[in-house]
Parts: C-alpha cells; structure tokens; sequence
C-alpha cells in the first residue's frame, strides 16, 4: 500500500510582500535561469575566446526576446482577443484590481508579474533577438550563436517549469498515482480541485536531462563546429518533450487551432511538431555548413 495518495500543494505564490508590490517565486525562476545561462554562456566563451564584451549585451537582446516573445506568444496562441479587450494587462506585467495602484501609477491595477508566458513564443523571440545580435556584433551566421544557447537554454526551461509547478499553473489531468499532486491554488478555469499529475515536473525533468545531452555533445563531439547540428537537436527534442508532456496536461486555454483541425492533438502539440521538423531540417543539413573562426 502506499504511504500516500497524492501530494498536497498549497504554498504562497509570493517570496515577499511590500504592499501591493509582490516578489513571485515565478518570477524568480526566471531570474535563475537566466543567471545558470550566463554562467554557461561564459564558460563557453572562454573556451572559445570569443569575446568577452559580448556577453553582457546578448543577454540583454536574449532577456527581452524571451520575455517578449513568451508573452506575447502566450495571447497570440491561447487568447488573442486580449490585444483588443485588455492591451494593458498583454503588454504589462499587471491584472485590474479596483482599488490598487501598481507602479504607483496605473491606478485599479495591481502588479502580478509575468505569469502568462508560452514557451513557443519564448522560442521565437530568442531567434529574432540572435538573429538581430549576430548581425549587429558577431558577423557570424546566426547558427553559430543559436548553436551555443540551445546548449544551455535546457536548464532555464526546466527552472521555468518548476516556477509554474511552484505557482499552481500549468497542471495535469486528474491521477490516482501516489506522486499526484492536489494544486489548491490553480486556476478555477481548471476545474474541480483534484489529484493531478505534476505535468510542470516531468516537462523540468525532460529540459534537465536535455540540457546535460546538449552539454555532453557540444563538449565531447565534432558537431559544435557543424552550424546548425545543436540547435536542431535542442529543437527537436525540446518540443518533442513538450508534445509528450501535453497528453497528460489540461489544455492551457482558447484551443481554437485544435478544434478547427480536430486530429486529437491540442495547441501545444500543433505548435510543437513544426519546430520539430525544422529541427530535423537543421539537424540533417549542417554536415554541409562547417564553421571556420
């Protein structure tokens, strides 16, 4: 028998409160998977000898394509009417709340955070943001520099899983398995409050156990110098998992593109098999693109 039959889950969502200013746990997961992308980013630098004041401004252009990509990708896919009804709340990190004043400015809106964040518009919006930084100060392809943060963008996604594990969002489907988990904070769009599986988890697990695999082929293989051949591994895989993990998810919102084409699969899956293909594509194609620094 087991020792228990699910796990409950009902911890703040805040680190801190200073009046309506509130610190996310979400919020900080970001930041830590942005500092462990620095560090790695920089070992890889130095091993290279590239240089050094590159560093700082890429992840810069990164910060603000992940972010902005993310969020916007996050309307765009799951509730586009909100560009119209609500452009404040798509565009700032803030809900409407009578009576609150976030940034000491908007008055009936209360600061909440980004917490509305789709990974395949986080995908796009760091292409754009590298493609835009390699011309500007690598004059290197783009490959080269998508090469080198698909090996170490892995360890953010996983910390960004656990920051939606640790905000009750993004749950599973009901489960009697022991390891179910009972989010007593989710979303009431989600329904009744029951044993889930912890979906967040298995996709952080997935992303933690990639990034290791993209360490191990850019520093033990020949495939760093073939432009393209990691960033069409971590495509591939990356949204393999996430098409994986929908099965055992509730579906995140409007799920129009998934009803219009009605084959069982949801928008995260739809969304996910064209970056897989263009993965395949990259993948297949670098033997013939070899980079010479």
């Amino acid at each position: 028998m087991s020792l228990f039959a699910y796990i409950d889950w009902q911890p703040s969502p805040y680190l801190f409160e200073i009046g309506s200013f509130k610190i996310h746990i979400y919020s900080l997961c970001w930041i830590i998977a942005f500092v462990v992308g620095w560090y790695l980013m920089a070992n890889i630098f130095k091993k290279e000898n590239n240089k050094k004041e590159w560093l700082d401004p890429l992840f810069l252009y990164i910060f603000v394509g992940a972010i902005g990509g993310a969020r916007l990708g996050e309307y765009l896919f799951y509730d586009p009417s909100a560009f119209i009804e609500r452009p404040i709340e798509v565009f700032l990190p803030v809900v409407h709340s009578p009576g609150e004043t976030a940034f000491g400015f908007l008055k009936d809106y209360e600061f909440v955070g980004f917490s509305g964040l789709a990974s395949h518009g986080a995908a796009l919006g760091v292409i754009i943001a590298a493609v835009i930084f390699s011309k500007k100060y690598t004059k290197r392809s783009v490959l080269w520099l998508l090469d080198r943060i698909a090996t170490v963008v892995p360890f953010g996604g996983a910390a960004v899983r656990v920051g939606n594990f640790y905000n009750s969002e993004i749950v599973g489907k009901g489960s009697d398995l022991p390891w179910a988990v009972k989010f007593h904070n989710q979303s009431s769009g989600y329904g009744e409050i029951i044993p889930r599986h912890p979906a967040q988890l298995y996709e952080a697990f997935g992303y933690f156990i990639l990034g290791f695999v993209m360490l191990y082929v850019y520093n033990k293989t020949e495939k760093k110098n073939d432009l393209g051949a990691l960033f069409g591994i971590f495509l591939f895989f990356l949204f393999f998992i996430r098409f994986v993990v929908e099965f055992f998810k509730e579906n995140q919102g409007n799920e129009a593109v998934a009803e219009a084409l009605n084959i069982g699969l949801n928008n995260g899956q739809i969304l996910s098999i064209p970056f897989m293909i263009i993965g395949v594509y990259f993948f297949i194609s670098s033997k013939n693109r070899k980079f010479i620094n």
